[in-house]
């Protein structure tokens, strides 16, 4: 066979039509990068519920604690602002003057900006949740009440203020008060030792969920993860997909329960507002639960720490499941 003809049975290159793209000359398309742990599970589904009802939680938590604790220091104010003078009840007409004479002497003490005797009225409606309303109180031993209001610029002399009524009236009796506000700050303190107490438990239990979770999947994965693992892989490329994971978990869930959570509060502010809670000088629960700005605040922190603790528990999870792969 001649040359001619082995050339001609060669192969003929065709020419690339006009218009077409040179393959060489095409830039490689980047390939989607697929991470280690499936994005769209049940189980993340589960643990998303489980990471909002416990910030949820957390959040309402938080919110009650600083409600009372507001309320708390104002009511604690109140009562530091006022004192009272309470007189025996004996013959009317020298009670009377007694009730004179105490508020003659009330305001000649510095520190005492006003003084106010009860009528009996009033001290009947201070007496209705005990005796109830209708009551004639013109046969009862009803002791007579000074109330005192405080100016806050002076300290008011307790001790003379004591001494001269005694001498003066001896049926008199001054109450500071005192007594409430060790109570109301016994009750602040109690309260927020119980909440921090419940945020110890929701968190032990949010960080148990997150560890059972990232081992359940390291082990659903476990030979992606022992692959990646013998071939060179750093355990912190690994540890580092599964944190990218939880915590877009735990920000869904933290998001979800600090909503909600902050919607009930939102609700319960606002509610006054469109709907009649009673008589003001009787606030009900719904008046004073307002956690403020603060409280509000502590909702924002809470699914923040909830996010970032759920994706350093993982992490943390998968460094120790990583040690046990030999």
């Amino acid at each position: 066979m001649s040359t001619t003809d082995t050339a001609s049975l060669a192969p003929k290159a065709v020419a690339p039509k006009a218009g077409a793209p040179d393959d060489a000359a095409r830039p490689a398309r980047p390939r989607p990068q697929t991470s280690i742990v499936p994005g769209a599970t049940i189980a993340g589904s589960t643990l998303v519920a489980v990471v909002a009802i416990m910030t949820f939680l957390a959040s309402l938590t938080i919110g009650a604690a600083f409600a009372v604790r507001t309320t708390a220091s104002q009511w604690r104010s109140d009562v530091t602002r006022e004192m009272t003078i309470q007189i025996r009840a004996g013959e009317p007409k020298a009670t009377d003057a007694q009730v004179q004479l105490a508020a003659e002497i009330a305001r000649a003490t510095p520190g005492i900006a006003d003084t106010h005797i009860l009528s009996t009225q009033e001290t009947g409606r201070l007496l209705e949740p005990w005796l109830g309303s209708g009551l004639d109180l013109g046969d009862l031993p009803v002791p007579r009440v000074v109330v005192l209001k405080l100016d806050g610029a002076t300290t008011v002399d307790l001790a003379k203020l004591r001494r001269t009524l005694s001498d003066r009236i001896p049926t008199a009796t001054l109450d500071d008060h005192r007594l409430w506000s060790h109570r109301l700050s016994a009750m602040a303190e109690g309260v927020m030792v119980t909440g921090v107490a419940l945020l110890g438990l929701v968190g032990l239990a949010t960080v148990l969920s997150v560890v059972f979770a990232t081992r359940a999947a390291v082990a659903t994965n476990r030979a992606v993860v022992e692959v990646l693992h013998f071939v060179g892989a750093r355990d912190g490329f690994i540890a580092a997909q599964f944190q990218r994971h939880f915590l877009k978990i735990g920000a869904q869930g933290g998001l979800l329960g600090g909503c909600a959570a902050a919607a009930v509060f939102g609700a319960i502010v606002a509610l006054p507002r469109f709907v009649p809670v009673g008589d003001p000088e009787d606030p009900t629960l719904l008046a004073w639960l307002n956690p403020g700005i603060w409280g509000f605040a502590g909702i924002g922190c809470a699914v923040a720490v909830v996010a970032f603790a759920t994706a350093f528990t993982s992490r943390v999870t998968v460094y120790r499941t990583l040690r046990m792969i030999q």
